[in-house]
């Protein structure tokens, strides 16, 4: 089994080098890539000069990264983690044993559980940002999720090929695990201790620009992917408005058999059409999601029994590794 290490790298010259080595250690049989997005201070260079393969990704934006990162990239286990040294390169075999045992399709190195995240971090506003999204996606998914936005991850081969990345920014993060609740994809969380920033390194995430994408990128996928309970939602919304509007009139004419109040009447009978289209779109819709999920589960199906057709140790009739450090002895 080929293990990868994928580094998205922005100007991380006083950080790389160090992420490197600790991986290398860690992983010594592992394949590292530093993703070079337009870097200025000579990340590139230093990565090459500590033995990591390089590649270039000219379009601006961790989400676009990624995306070239998965396309370009064949492994069979994969993990990511940012070049800034914020996460623990010794947690790596936590994160791939379940994926490597078949436990998890994806492990998320979850900084929030064990509260290191809460100490280190010194942006008060990145804090309550995670709660706001951790909150909203637990309650449209009905998940239980602790660290929505961890950049230290690791993936299963079939989880990679089956992702379709859409984000351009840092919310492909938040997408990658909406995408992996939607799919019915096994999200493992396993607690690491974070780290901040050493002294002169800077985060590149601006709080409220890039809030707002995430935030954004929540509501589409639920727009996308929970359409009846959406579209629901704003048929029940228009319902109410209609009948708030519609009530007088209707009293007026059973008392007068006559309606004075135009407007209102036609305001109403408005909103009752805006409820009704509502609701048949989300019909429409949701029918529609509901068999491109079957026809999603088929392909995956497909894909993991020719993933285990093609195993190395079941070829050769031998059990499958329990460990990533064991595989590496043997």
């Amino acid at each position: 089994m080929k293990v990868a290490v994928l580094i998205p790298c922005y100007n991380e010259a006083q950080t790389i080098e160090k992420v490197i080595r600790d991986f290398r250690s860690a992983l010594p049989g592992a394949a590292i890539y530093v993703y070079d997005n337009n870097s200025t201070d000579g990340s590139a260079r230093l990565a090459e000069a500590c033995g990591a393969l390089i590649r270039r990704e000219r379009r601006q934006g961790k989400g676009h990264v990624v995306r070239t990162m998965f396309r370009e990239v064949d492994a069979d286990l994969y993990v990511m983690v940012d070049g800034d040294d914020t996460y623990p390169a010794d947690a790596v075999h936590q994160l791939l044993d379940p994926i490597a045992c078949g436990d998890a399709d994806m492990v998320v190195g979850d900084r929030l559980s064990n509260g290191s995240y809460g100490k280190e971090n010194k942006r008060t506003f990145h804090g309550a940002g995670n709660r706001i999204v951790r909150w909203l996606i637990n309650r449209l998914f009905r998940a239980s999720l602790q660290d929505i936005m961890s950049g230290y991850r690791a993936f299963s081969r079939s989880f990679v090929e089956n992702l379709a990345v859409m984000s351009e920014g840092f919310e492909i993060e938040t997408e990658m695990t909406l995408n992996a609740l939607d799919k019915q994809f096994r999200v493992l969380e396993v607690p690491i201790d974070y780290r901040d920033r050493p002294e002169g390194s800077f985060s590149k995430l601006n709080t409220v620009r890039d809030g707002m994408r995430v935030l954004k990128t929540v509501f589409w996928i639920f727009k996308d992917y929970k359409p009846l309970v959406f579209f629901g939602s704003l048929a029940a919304l228009f319902f109410l408005l209609g009948l708030a509007v519609g009530l007088p009139p209707i009293l007026e004419f059973i008392q007068t058999h006559y309606i004075w109040k135009v407007p209102s009447a036609i305001l109403a009978v408005g909103f009752m059409m805006l409820s009704s289209i509502s609701l048949t779109c989300g019909l429409i819709l949701d029918t529609i999601v509901r068999h491109h999920r079957e026809l999603q589960q088929v392909l995956i199906l497909q894909h993991t029994r020719r993933g285990f057709a093609e195993s190395p140790w079941l070829a050769a009739g031998e059990a499958a590794p329990t460990s990533i450090a064991r595989r590496q002895e043997g």
